[in-house]
């Protein structure tokens, strides 16, 4: 099924579906570059390591907390140009300070905190705006569109990046990365359809706002619970099956390449899938019988053996697991924009950014320390059963998209 630029969507959608293709194969090819840089340019301990990711999360994420009322306030073009801009600074300012002989690891910390709280800035900005960029009945397929270009980066990005790191150095790939953000940005400026005026909102704004609207929806806290507890177990699986194929399999890092890959390519399938599928059997059911369908792939993990059996076993699971969110996630996302009211769409995504980036590291700690405890195959089951369970949050009773009546922003 060819990938197509949005072309019945209008020039303007295919202008931001370019800029965000851009930065995000740029984010692909860069995505380990920064821990690279630590490790082999400053020579830092394995705990520096996972504190640079832990920090980058967690204070980017408290960084951003109040930026859902102030992007509410906003048109959110400038506010999405402005987020990739300050990425390009931060990342170009890594290789600019190595070239000087004056790099440290504070400023890598630095660096990974602003990259944090820019990105959830503008996915909180670039989420209202495309609610208004596209007519409701075309949610489905821009949605979709987004998604099958994450797919496609991840699939040729961390090997390209790979490639680049062993060519020219971590610091020079940062490079690509940085430029990739400078891009998008010429390219959401180049959008010509006038944005709507930012919808009023309460004068004294409230960083809870977002939350409070999240939980006060029956539908939108079902999904919002099950989609913490689906991806802090599927992140808690990311470092222990890299320990668990290399260490405990015997796999060599091609296999191990070879892993991470293909089963993006399930990503892509499911969510070029997904429009068609949304038109036929309708949201609801989309939401359901996907968010049921992810959840079970991760329990083969632990049967894996060493050769190419247990290879063909974590390809076929991840793939599985793939297809299936690459359904999910687009439906979802079409279901979120249809679920909550103008005023409140920036506070929304980016409440739910941060307590994904808040909720993720910390299933991502929890995981290590039961590895430490139990074993790696134990933990495995244990993420795997996590995954099963978060099919019983999903809004079995209801998954209409009515919207809720505005909280109580007053209430403390």
């Amino acid at each position: 099924m060819p990938l197509r630029l949005g072309t019945s969507l209008g020039p303007d959608f295919r202008r931001l579906w370019t800029a965000n293709a851009v930065s995000a194969t740029g984010t692909a090819i860069g995505y380990s570059a920064l821990p690279l840089v630590a490790v082999l340019v400053l020579d830092v301990t394995t705990f520096q390591v996972s504190l640079l990711a832990a920090l980058s999360a967690i204070a980017g994420a408290a960084i951003a907390l109040p930026s859902g009322g102030f992007i509410e306030r906003r048109r959110k073009r400038p506010v999405m140009i402005a987020a990739d801009l300050i990425r390009f600074a931060a990342l170009v300012s890594v290789p600019i300070a190595a070239a000087f002989g004056v790099l440290t690891y504070v400023q890598l910390c630095v660096v990974g905190v602003l990259q944090a709280a820019a990105m959830i800035a503008f996915q909180a900005a670039s989420g209202a705006h495309l609610k208004a960029l596209v007519q409701p009945e075309d949610r489905a397929e821009a949605n979709g569109r987004f998604e099958s270009a994450f797919w496609v980066t991840m699939s040729v990005g961390p090997p390209i990046g790979g490639a680049l790191v062993g060519l020219i150095g971590a610091t020079a790939t940062l490079v690509v990365d940085a430029v990739s953000f400078l891009l998008s940005a010429l390219g959401i400026r180049g959008i010509r359809q006038p944005e709507p005026e930012p919808t009023p909102t309460e004068q004294k704004p409230d960083f809870r706002a977002g939350w409070r609207y999240i939980l006060n929806h029956r539908v939108l806290r079902a999904l919002f619970w099950n989609s913490a507890l689906f991806g802090g177990a599927v992140m808690m699986t990311s470092p222990l099956l890299t320990v668990f194929m290399l260490r405990d399999l015997g796999m060599a890092p091609w296999q191990y390449g070879v892993a991470l890959g293909v089963p993006c390519l399930g990503g892509v399938l499911g969510a070029r899938l997904a429009p068609w599928l949304t038109r036929r059997y309708g949201l609801r059911r989309m939401l359901i019988v996907f968010g049921v369908l992810r959840t079970p792939w991760l329990l083969l993990l632990p049967l894996a053996t060493p050769g190419v059996d247990g290879l063909v076993l974590i390809v076929l699971a991840e793939t599985g697991l793939l297809v299936a969110s690459g359904v999910f996630n687009p439906s979802f996302a079409t279901y979120r924009m249809e679920a909550t009211e103008d005023g409140f769409m920036a506070r929304v995504i980016s409440s739910w950014a941060i307590t994904s980036r808040s909720v993720q590291p910390a299933f991502m700690a929890a995981g290590g320390a039961l590895a430490g405890l139990v074993g790696l195959r134990p933990t495995l089951l244990i993420a795997g059963a996590c995954c099963l369970v978060s099919a019983v949050i999903l809004p079995w009773r209801s998954a209409s998209p009515t919207r809720t009546p505005e909280p109580d922003l007053t209430a403390s």
